[in-house]
This record gives C-alpha cells, structure tokens and sequence, in this order.
C-alpha cells in the first residue's frame, strides 16, 4: 500500500506539467496583441530605472550599462549601493565616466530602514529618483533597448500601476549553471505563468519590475517592507489590498547565472524554496509533489508494478513539456539542456528537505534567520 502511494505524486507531477504547457502557451500567445498597442512617444510618463548593486558577479559591466541604451523617451538611471567599499562601485564609476551622460546617477548610502538589503538600496534610490515610474531590474538583468518601453507600455492606459516581467538564465558555463538556469526557466517561470494564468498565487517578480510613484507611496513606500525576506511579493499584496492591479508581461529579461561552486548552488537552491516557503507554505508543500521523477525512480528501484515503463513515461513526459514551455518561451540554452532537467527534479527533492528544516538563508553571502515572512541577520556556525 505505501509503495502504491509513490503514484500520487507521479500522477499529479504529470497533470501539474501538462496543465503549465496550456497555461503557457495561452500566456505567450497574448504577447502578439499587446505588441500591437504602442502609445504615442508622449504617453509615457519619465521614467527612472534603478539598479540595486551589491558585489561583483559575472559580466556586471555588460549587464549595468544595458540600462543606459534604452529606447525611451525620458528616463534616469539610478546605481544604488551600500557600502562605499564595495568593489562594485569602480565598476559603477567607471561607466559613468565612459557614457558621460548626466541622466546617470550612483546613489552609495549605508541608510538601513531594515535587514533585506535589496530594499534598503531601493529605498535610497527612490527617495532621489525623478521619475513617475520606478523601474527596477537586478544588476544580473541584461536589458534590451526595448525593455523600458515594453515595462511601462501597460501603464500608459491608466489602470495598471505595477508591471512585472518575465526573465530567463542565459550563457550557462558548465554543469552546476545549467542546473541553475533549468531551476529558473523551466521550473520557476512556467510555474509561476500557471499562478498567474489560474489565479493560484500572487505574482510578482521582483527581479524585473515597474511600479507608479503613486501606488508605492500609497502603501507607505519601502519602509514597511525593510525586513520582508520576499519584499516583491508583500509589495504586490498590500497594492492589490488597496485596489491598485498589477500585471505580468509575456516578455522575458535575459539574465546571467553565476555559480562558482556547489555550495553556492546548493544554498541558491535553498533560497529559492525559502521564498516560497515564505509567502505561501501550501504551495510550497506541492512543489514536492510536481517532481515526479524521482518518486517514479524510487517507486522502480522498490520493485513496483510497471515500474520500468512508470519511470521512462514520467521521464518522456517531464522532458517533452519541458521542450514544450522552451520553445514557448524562446528559450534557448534551456532547450539545448533540457535532457538534465531530471537530474534537476532529483536534486530538488533534496533542496526541498533542507529548505523545510531550515530556517536560515544566505543572501550576497550573509546568514539570516528566517521567522513568520521576515528576516534578521543572524550568526551561524559551519558553512551550510
């Protein structure tokens, strides 16, 4: 009998992934009629793209100066850092220097309003910004000059006052950066297009993201949110509280992965569970049941009935609609690594226990604690 209930989540993992092609495809095929709605030039409200840097990661120049090449007709660029020793900050000075455009800003201020320090750089950069819109992207998005305007284009109508995008890994450098680019673009995004498309959860990726100086100041700014470990999603929730709407767009950033080592896979791994085990534990708990394939290996290696054919049938059907969601959302490296997605599923199982015991997370290498949605920094013994 509990050999029998390895099936359950087979079978849902099945329906799970089958059900996110639909969803997908239905999102992606809204893309060519909003493409077709371009306001007029003088529809769109000034802009200011605000850039949270902390750290040196891979190809930051490259993806920093993206920003500044934007087919827009009135926009700021705001460099918000920390720590006046951040070695970031040359690299930032230095484009400055090169570009020689007064619409670019570096903004370095150690003001804290809380822990999350993401949230303390945007609340700098805000409270210097221009713009009726903040328009924020991580400093791994690599932005084409289309993207300030495709971001902003549903605000110009008046009713949306949030917009997020779509974002995919890109230019994956050996094993352990493929694994993490399939986390991100055919684990992560197509899930997140099914809550979206079903209604399921609140949606809103922060990593690329546009939102009205009106809407952030009517739910108290970024104040409130200094010590929310998934700052993105309580900002959409008090918006949506208030009445204001949001927006996913069917356009994706390319974005760099940098993992230098296992364990700085491992803890990212973990950290992308927390985020849901933070803001919603039900889902959660059934991002287990969606890994299908090492239920289906263990319930062969068991000796269930059927089980060869079980395994190879969850393998097919998890690598064809991974192939599937790819070739939806154009994704490339993606597409020509889909054959270690499985391998991804297996490991996740054992992301999923650690992230469900632990509560400390690692964010640009520090340790917090993780309590009821929030973080603290905390100080931890060992390395894991």
């Amino acid at each position: 009998m509990i050999l029998y209930l390895l099936l359950l989540p087979i079978v849902f993992s099945i329906g799970f992934w089958l059900a996110t092609g639909v969803c997908v495809y239905r999102f992606m095929a809204s893309s060519g009629k909003s493409s077709r709605r371009n306001p007029p030039l003088d529809n769109y409200p000034a802009a200011s793209v605000i850039k949270p840097v902390c750290g040196l990661e891979k190809n930051l120049a490259e993806n920093l100066v993206t920003a500044c090449n934007q087919d827009y007709p009135d926009y700021e660029v705001i460099y918000a850092l920390q720590d006046k020793m951040d070695p970031a900050l040359d690299v930032v000075n230095g484009l400055r220097r090169a570009l020689k455009d007064d619409t670019i800003r570096v903004v370095v201020d150690n003001n804290e309003i809380g822990v999350n320090g993401k949230v303390n750089n945007l609340y700098n950069a805000c409270a210097r910004a221009r713009g009726e819109v903040f328009v924020i992207s991580d400093s791994d998005m690599h932005l084409a000059p289309d993207y300030l305007r495709s971001i902003v284009r549903p605000m110009t109508g008046g009713n949306i006052d949030m917009v997020c995008s779509l974002y995919r890994a890109w230019r994956p450098s050996g094993t352990l950066e493929t694994l993490e680019l399939l986390t991100y673009n055919s684990d992560f995004v197509p899930a997140m297009i099914f809550a979206y498309v079903t209604g399921a959860s609140i949606v809103c990726p922060g990593a690329t993201m546009a939102i009205s100086r009106e809407a952030l100041d009517a739910v108290g700014g970024w104040k409130p949110l200094g010590d929310y470990f998934v700052e993105d999603y309580e900002l959409a929730r008090r918006l949506m509280e208030k009445g204001y709407r949001m927006k996913l767009i069917p356009y994706s950033v390319n974005m760099d992965v940098d993992i230098p080592s296992f364990h700085v896979w491992w803890r990212h791994q973990v950290y992308w569970d927390h985020n849901t085990k933070s803001v919603n534990f039900p889902g959660f708990f059934l991002t287990l049941l969606v890994r299908g394939v090492p239920f289906a290996l263990l319930y062969t290696l068991l000796g269930g009935a059927h089980g060869l054919p079980i395994l190879i049938g969850t393998v097919g059907i998890r690598l064809v609609t991974g192939m599937v969601n790819a070739a939806l959302l154009k994704d490339i490296d993606g597409f020509r690594n889909i054959w270690l997605l499985p391998v991804r599923d297996c490991f996740g199982i054992f992301v999923w226990l650690a992230s469900l015991f632990k509560r400390h997370t690692y964010w640009r290498g520090k340790p917090y604690i993780l309590e009821k949605g929030k973080m603290k920094e905390a100080r931890l013994n060992g390395s894991s």
